[in-house]
Protein backbone atom coordinates (compact mmCIF):
# COMPACT_ATOMS: atom_id res chain seq x y z
CA UNK A 1 0.00 0.00 0.00
CA UNK A 2 1.19 3.69 -0.96
CA UNK A 3 1.68 6.06 1.56
CA UNK A 4 0.74 10.06 1.37
CA UNK A 5 3.17 10.11 4.27
CA UNK A 6 6.70 10.01 3.97
CA UNK A 7 10.24 11.35 5.95
CA UNK A 8 12.19 14.34 4.16
CA UNK A 9 16.12 13.81 4.88
CA UNK A 10 17.84 17.78 4.64
CA UNK A 11 19.19 20.52 6.40
CA UNK A 12 17.63 23.44 8.30
CA UNK A 13 19.61 26.65 8.04
CA UNK A 14 18.93 29.54 10.43
CA UNK A 15 20.79 33.06 9.48
CA UNK A 16 20.20 36.03 11.38
CA UNK A 17 21.35 39.86 9.54
CA UNK A 18 22.27 42.82 10.83
CA UNK A 19 24.98 44.33 12.61
CA UNK A 20 25.62 41.51 14.92
CA UNK A 21 24.80 38.56 12.33
CA UNK A 22 25.48 34.78 12.73
CA UNK A 23 24.53 31.15 10.87
CA UNK A 24 23.82 27.95 12.02
CA UNK A 25 23.09 24.80 9.98
CA UNK A 26 22.01 21.55 11.06
CA UNK A 27 20.78 18.32 9.35
CA UNK A 28 17.52 16.88 10.13
CA UNK A 29 14.56 14.52 9.11
CA UNK A 30 11.06 15.79 9.42
CA UNK A 31 7.95 13.59 9.16
CA UNK A 32 5.13 14.11 7.08
CA UNK A 33 2.12 12.30 8.39
CA UNK A 34 -1.38 12.44 6.66
CA UNK A 35 -3.88 12.53 9.69
CA UNK A 36 -5.99 9.78 7.78
CA UNK A 37 -2.89 7.54 7.53
CA UNK A 38 -2.20 7.81 11.70
CA UNK A 39 -3.41 4.35 12.48
CA UNK A 40 -2.52 2.74 9.50
CA UNK A 41 1.11 3.97 9.84
CA UNK A 42 0.64 3.22 13.96
CA UNK A 43 -0.44 -0.75 13.02
CA UNK A 44 2.36 -1.42 10.19
CA UNK A 45 4.88 0.00 11.36
CA UNK A 46 7.27 -1.76 14.71
CA UNK A 47 9.15 1.63 15.23
CA UNK A 48 6.19 4.06 15.16
CA UNK A 49 3.22 4.48 17.21
CA UNK A 50 0.75 7.27 17.59
CA UNK A 51 -0.09 8.66 20.66
CA UNK A 52 1.96 5.52 22.76
CA UNK A 53 6.00 5.48 23.80
CA UNK A 54 7.94 3.97 20.71
CA UNK A 55 11.21 4.90 19.30
CA UNK A 56 9.37 7.33 17.12
CA UNK A 57 5.37 8.71 17.75
CA UNK A 58 3.21 11.13 16.88
CA UNK A 59 0.98 12.36 20.31
CA UNK A 60 -2.25 14.42 19.50
CA UNK A 61 -1.59 16.61 21.94
CA UNK A 62 1.72 17.91 20.37
CA UNK A 63 0.12 20.19 17.98
CA UNK A 64 -3.25 21.94 17.93
CA UNK A 65 -6.20 21.53 20.23
CA UNK A 66 -9.56 22.83 20.37
CA UNK A 67 -12.54 21.63 22.83
CA UNK A 68 -13.76 18.52 21.63
CA UNK A 69 -17.43 18.01 19.74
CA UNK A 70 -18.84 14.81 20.78
CA UNK A 71 -21.97 15.78 18.67
CA UNK A 72 -19.67 15.81 15.56
CA UNK A 73 -18.00 12.35 16.30
CA UNK A 74 -15.11 13.92 16.38
CA UNK A 75 -13.14 12.94 19.67
CA UNK A 76 -9.62 12.47 19.79
CA UNK A 77 -7.07 11.56 22.13
CA UNK A 78 -8.06 12.79 25.81
CA UNK A 79 -11.63 13.75 24.54
CA UNK A 80 -9.72 16.48 22.37
CA UNK A 81 -11.67 17.31 19.12
CA UNK A 82 -9.60 15.11 16.53
CA UNK A 83 -6.64 17.04 14.75
CA UNK A 84 -8.15 16.75 11.15
CA UNK A 85 -11.46 18.08 12.31
CA UNK A 86 -9.53 21.01 14.23
CA UNK A 87 -8.05 22.08 11.50
CA UNK A 88 -10.96 21.87 9.54
CA UNK A 89 -12.50 23.98 12.11
CA UNK A 90 -10.01 26.70 11.04
CA UNK A 91 -10.46 26.45 7.49
CA UNK A 92 -14.36 26.89 7.73
CA UNK A 93 -13.75 30.12 9.78
CA UNK A 94 -11.55 31.53 5.97
CA UNK A 95 -14.40 29.70 4.27
CA UNK A 96 -12.97 26.82 3.08
CA UNK A 97 -14.12 23.24 2.81
CA UNK A 98 -12.43 20.51 1.60
CA UNK A 99 -14.73 16.81 1.88
CA UNK A 100 -12.76 13.95 1.16
CA UNK A 101 -9.97 16.07 0.70
CA UNK A 102 -6.87 15.04 3.13
CA UNK A 103 -4.35 17.09 5.36
CA UNK A 104 -0.41 16.36 5.90
CA UNK A 105 1.48 17.96 8.59
CA UNK A 106 5.03 18.38 8.12
CA UNK A 107 6.84 17.97 11.39
CA UNK A 108 9.38 15.92 14.10
CA UNK A 109 8.21 13.29 15.78
CA UNK A 110 9.05 12.30 18.89
CA UNK A 111 12.20 10.29 19.41
CA UNK A 112 12.38 8.33 22.31
CA UNK A 113 9.25 10.31 23.24
CA UNK A 114 10.57 13.98 23.06
CA UNK A 115 10.56 16.22 20.36
CA UNK A 116 10.21 20.32 19.97
CA UNK A 117 8.88 21.71 16.77
CA UNK A 118 8.95 25.59 16.58
CA UNK A 119 7.35 24.86 13.65
CA UNK A 120 4.80 23.16 11.89
CA UNK A 121 3.36 23.09 8.47
CA UNK A 122 -0.27 21.61 7.60
CA UNK A 123 -0.60 21.07 3.99
CA UNK A 124 -4.45 20.99 3.28
CA UNK A 125 -5.93 19.80 0.03
CA UNK A 126 -9.16 19.08 -1.55
CA UNK A 127 -10.36 15.18 -2.31
CA UNK A 128 -8.82 16.21 -6.35
CA UNK A 129 -5.02 16.58 -4.39
CA UNK A 130 -5.28 20.77 -5.30
CA UNK A 131 -3.67 22.25 -2.37
CA UNK A 132 -5.86 25.18 -1.19
CA UNK A 133 -4.65 26.50 1.98
CA UNK A 134 -0.92 26.45 4.31
CA UNK A 135 -0.98 26.54 8.03
CA UNK A 136 1.91 27.42 9.58
CA UNK A 137 1.71 26.60 13.91
CA UNK A 138 4.35 28.63 15.69
CA UNK A 139 5.44 27.12 18.95
CA UNK A 140 7.72 28.90 21.22
CA UNK A 141 9.56 28.19 24.00
CA UNK A 142 7.24 29.58 26.60
CA UNK A 143 5.12 26.42 25.95
CA UNK A 144 2.85 28.75 24.09
CA UNK A 145 1.63 28.76 20.25
CA UNK A 146 -0.39 30.35 17.30
CA UNK A 147 -0.98 29.32 14.16
CA UNK A 148 -1.19 31.46 10.97
CA UNK A 149 -3.49 29.89 7.94
CA UNK A 150 -3.10 31.49 4.48
CA UNK A 151 -5.27 30.44 1.20
CA UNK A 152 -3.29 29.23 -1.88
CA UNK A 153 -4.17 31.17 -4.72
CA UNK A 154 -5.20 28.44 -7.55
CA UNK A 155 -3.86 29.60 -10.00
CA UNK A 156 -0.03 29.31 -8.46
CA UNK A 157 2.94 28.32 -10.58
CA UNK A 158 6.58 27.32 -8.87
CA UNK A 159 7.28 27.94 -5.33
CA UNK A 160 3.99 29.36 -3.00
CA UNK A 161 4.88 32.67 -1.81
CA UNK A 162 2.69 33.77 0.98
CA UNK A 163 3.30 36.47 3.97
CA UNK A 164 1.56 37.67 7.33
CA UNK A 165 2.52 40.30 9.72
CA UNK A 166 3.58 38.88 13.26
CA UNK A 167 0.92 38.66 15.99
CA UNK A 168 2.91 36.27 18.00
CA UNK A 169 5.85 36.96 20.39
CA UNK A 170 8.46 33.96 19.60
CA UNK A 171 12.10 35.17 20.24
CA UNK A 172 13.13 37.39 23.36
CA UNK A 173 15.36 38.75 20.74
CA UNK A 174 13.40 39.50 18.11
CA UNK A 175 10.63 42.66 17.72
CA UNK A 176 6.45 42.00 17.12
CA UNK A 177 6.79 44.55 14.53
CA UNK A 178 7.44 42.28 11.75
CA UNK A 179 6.04 40.53 8.94
CA UNK A 180 6.68 37.24 7.46
CA UNK A 181 7.25 35.85 3.82
CA UNK A 182 7.22 31.80 3.23
CA UNK A 183 8.76 30.46 0.33
CA UNK A 184 7.07 26.97 0.19
CA UNK A 185 8.00 23.96 -2.52
CA UNK A 186 4.80 21.44 -1.85
CA UNK A 187 5.64 18.10 -0.59
CA UNK A 188 7.22 15.88 -3.74
CA UNK A 189 10.23 14.53 -4.53
CA UNK A 190 11.89 17.51 -3.17
CA UNK A 191 10.33 19.99 0.06
CA UNK A 192 11.04 23.28 1.53
CA UNK A 193 10.10 25.62 4.00
CA UNK A 194 11.46 28.83 4.01
CA UNK A 195 10.42 31.64 6.18
CA UNK A 196 11.86 34.98 5.91
CA UNK A 197 11.78 38.01 8.46
CA UNK A 198 11.55 41.48 7.68
CA UNK A 199 11.17 44.78 9.62
CA UNK A 200 11.53 48.61 8.30
CA UNK A 201 11.76 47.20 4.88
CA UNK A 202 15.05 44.88 5.50
CA UNK A 203 15.69 41.30 6.32
CA UNK A 204 16.39 40.62 9.95
CA UNK A 205 16.11 36.69 9.86
CA UNK A 206 15.59 33.92 7.82
CA UNK A 207 15.06 30.31 8.03
CA UNK A 208 14.84 27.08 5.83
CA UNK A 209 14.47 23.63 5.39
CA UNK A 210 14.98 22.06 2.87
CA UNK A 211 15.00 17.99 1.99
CA UNK A 212 14.44 14.88 -0.10
CA UNK A 213 11.83 12.55 0.20
CA UNK A 214 12.00 9.05 1.96
CA UNK A 215 9.58 6.11 2.22
CA UNK A 216 8.44 6.14 5.66
CA UNK A 217 9.58 2.42 6.54
CA UNK A 218 11.30 1.29 9.44
CA UNK A 219 14.50 0.55 7.66
CA UNK A 220 14.58 4.33 7.31
CA UNK A 221 13.46 5.09 11.01
CA UNK A 222 15.99 2.81 11.93
CA UNK A 223 18.64 4.88 9.76
CA UNK A 224 17.27 8.11 10.71
CA UNK A 225 17.89 7.09 14.13
CA UNK A 226 21.40 5.58 13.76
CA UNK A 227 22.25 7.98 11.83
CA UNK A 228 21.25 11.59 13.97
CA UNK A 229 20.19 9.61 17.69
CA UNK A 230 19.72 12.99 18.92
CA UNK A 231 17.67 14.71 16.34
CA UNK A 232 14.98 15.22 18.82
CA UNK A 233 16.64 17.46 21.22
CA UNK A 234 18.29 19.47 18.24
CA UNK A 235 15.79 22.37 17.97
CA UNK A 236 15.51 23.10 21.46
CA UNK A 237 19.46 22.79 22.03
CA UNK A 238 19.98 25.17 19.02
CA UNK A 239 17.32 27.46 20.03
CA UNK A 240 19.04 27.64 23.21
CA UNK A 241 22.75 27.97 22.03
CA UNK A 242 22.04 30.32 19.37
CA UNK A 243 20.13 32.56 22.32
CA UNK A 244 23.66 32.53 24.69
CA UNK A 245 24.96 33.76 21.94
CA UNK A 246 23.00 36.46 20.94
CA UNK A 247 23.17 37.31 24.99
CA UNK A 248 26.92 37.58 24.91
CA UNK A 249 26.89 39.71 21.35
CA UNK A 250 24.65 42.32 23.81
CA UNK A 251 21.16 42.18 22.11
CA UNK A 252 18.66 43.24 24.14
CA UNK A 253 15.69 41.50 25.21
CA UNK A 254 12.14 42.54 23.87
CA UNK A 255 9.45 42.35 26.19
CA UNK A 256 6.99 39.39 26.00
CA UNK A 257 3.20 40.38 25.17
CA UNK A 258 0.58 38.28 25.61
CA UNK A 259 -0.54 35.34 22.87
CA UNK A 260 -3.50 36.35 20.59
CA UNK A 261 -6.70 35.11 22.30
CA UNK A 262 -7.82 33.33 18.96
CA UNK A 263 -5.53 29.92 18.49
CA UNK A 264 -5.08 30.46 14.75
CA UNK A 265 -5.22 33.94 12.75
CA UNK A 266 -6.66 33.56 9.42
CA UNK A 267 -4.68 35.61 6.90
CA UNK A 268 -6.78 36.55 3.98
CA UNK A 269 -3.59 37.56 2.17
CA UNK A 270 -3.50 34.84 -1.13
CA UNK A 271 -0.02 34.09 -3.08
CA UNK A 272 2.01 37.13 -4.36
Amino acid sequence: MTHKSALYTGKVVHRRFGAKSHALRYRMTMALLDLDELDDLDKGLRLFSRNEFNLFSMFDRDFLRLPASPARGDVGERGAQSLKSQIETHLARAGIAIPGGSIQLLALPRILGYAFNPLTVYFCRRADEALVAILYDVRNTFGERHGYLIPVAPTHEGPILQGCDKCFHVSPFMDMDMTYAFTIVPPGAELSVGIDGWQDGGRVIAACFAGTRRALTDRQLLRVFFGHPLLGLAAIVGIHWEASKLWLKGIKLRAHPAAPVQPVSIVMRKEG
